[in-house]
């Protein structure tokens, strides 16, 4: 009896093993859903390679869909689709992205290499819901940002950046919960920034458009390390703001219309490059500690007061064509001396002096510049050609500027 049992047993578990490997091997070969089969093909008929490139060279729709390139599956899902060869220099796709996409339900990652991608983002995007990453850059997407993305509540980076889209930001965009990524330079948008809601939103980069209007002290989360907002016609303080972005590690606001003062607790972000010039930033700037960011850039705009000594370890300092007064620190022309100064551009202030010896001689590694300020620089150094000729400001200026 007990021999029948162990039997029995012993072809009862290779009965189950069997059928494992039957199962196994049936998802193994798992035939393609038939929607995303058609969806495939749709894509394929309305992209082609550019010359020199064969990415489309695997897609032969008699085999299997899932062995193409930049097509991954999980089971008989697509869930991502990378179109086009990602090496460096490769010469992308030429065409557009059929609406069909949207019939890939499993969707997670859709990306499309630089090449002459052009047409419409297809509103049916919004249908995969599954979706954490889009980046379509370095194309010629044109139209605007479809309202609808702000179904993919999924969705962690969204780069469309380098391309031609218009029209404004969807506001419903700024409300997905998810977001870690926004990059949107290097368009043609227009409108205001709508606020982010996501508390994981770390990189927001919008440069290079024609955004306008002003930014809420609470429109931004305080998640962020990279804010690139430069070359737009954003206007209005910005100072509250700022005040609670302390993680940013990267800040570019250059090339808009600011207004208001630069706060001082800026100046102590984990940041290394500072892009503030060329705003309408007024007021005296008091850093409350030394300054070890490596590039502060502040010319072009419209700050006053004393220049402070705290920025006398800042490796590349341009606060030119502003409206500062008073002395040079001296501890700028010791460590301009040492070469821990590299840039020191303080042309077009108002500047009264600056205790150096007119025969000191400083390091070729060390640029600093003097020219059109209320003295007569004790030095002769080379200036950007930028800064014009004239070595001093004229002295009624002088005089008005300080009564």
């Amino acid at each position: 009896m007990g021999f029948v049992l162990k039997q029995s047993t012993r072809l009862v578990i290779a009965g189950v093993y069997v059928l494992v490997l039957i199962q196994c091997s049936l998802s193994s070969l798992a035939i393609l859903d038939p929607l995303d089969f058609l969806a495939l093909q749709s894509i394929r008929k309305a992209l082609d390679d550019m010359p020199g490139s064969n990415f489309f060279a695997s897609w032969d729709f008699t085999s299997d869909p899932c062995n193409f390139a930049g097509v991954y599956c999980d089971g008989d899902k697509v869930i991502a689709l990378n179109l086009g060869d990602p090496r460096a220099g490769s010469p992308g796709l030429i065409g557009h992205i059929d609406p069909a996409i949207g019939k890939l339900s499993s969707l997670a990652e859709f990306t499309v290499v630089p090449g002459r991608i052009y047409g419409h983002l297809p509103h049916s995007l919004s249908l995969c819901k599954n979706l954490r990453f889009i980046g379509i850059s370095r194309n010629f997407i044109s139209g605007e940002i479809p309202a609808g993305l702000a179904e993919l509540r999924r969705l962690q980076t969204l780069d469309l950046s380098y391309n031609q889209l218009n029209g404004s930001i969807p506001t419903s965009v700024g409300t997905l919960p998810a977001l870690s990524n926004v990059i949107l330079c290097h368009n043609h948008l227009s409108g205001s920034i709508p606020p982010f809601a996501a508390q994981t939103l770390t990189r927001l980069d919008l440069k290079h458009n024609d955004l306008s209007g002003s930014l809420s002290p609470s429109s931004l989360p305080p998640s962020l390390q990279y804010l690139s907002l430069s070359m737009n016609r954003l206007t209005g303080p910005v100072d509250r703001l700022l005040n609670r972005l302390d993680r940013l590690n990267y800040l570019d606001l250059s090339m808009n219309q600011f207004t208001g003062t630069v706060p001082g607790r800026v100046f102590t972000f984990p940041i290394t490059n500072l892009q503030l010039q060329r705003n309408l930033f007024s007021g005296p700037v008091g850093p409350a500690d030394q300054v070890t960011i490596s590039t502060v850039d502040l010319s072009h705009n419209r700050l006053s007061g004393q220049i402070s000594p705290l920025f006398a370890f800042v490796q590349n300092l341009y606060l030119n064509n502003n409206r500062f007064i008073g002395q040079v620190p001296g501890s700028f022309v010791e460590k301009l001396l040492d070469s821990s100064i590299q840039i020191l551009y303080l042309q077009h202030n108002y500047l009264t002096g600056i205790e150096i010896n007119p025969s000191a001689d400083i390091p070729s590694s060390s640029s600093l510049c003097l020219q059109y300020n209320c003295m007569v620089p004790p030095v002769q150094t080379p200036c950007p050609l930028r800064a014009g000729k004239e070595k001093t400001r004229p002295m009624a200026q002088c005089v008005e500027w300080r009564g």
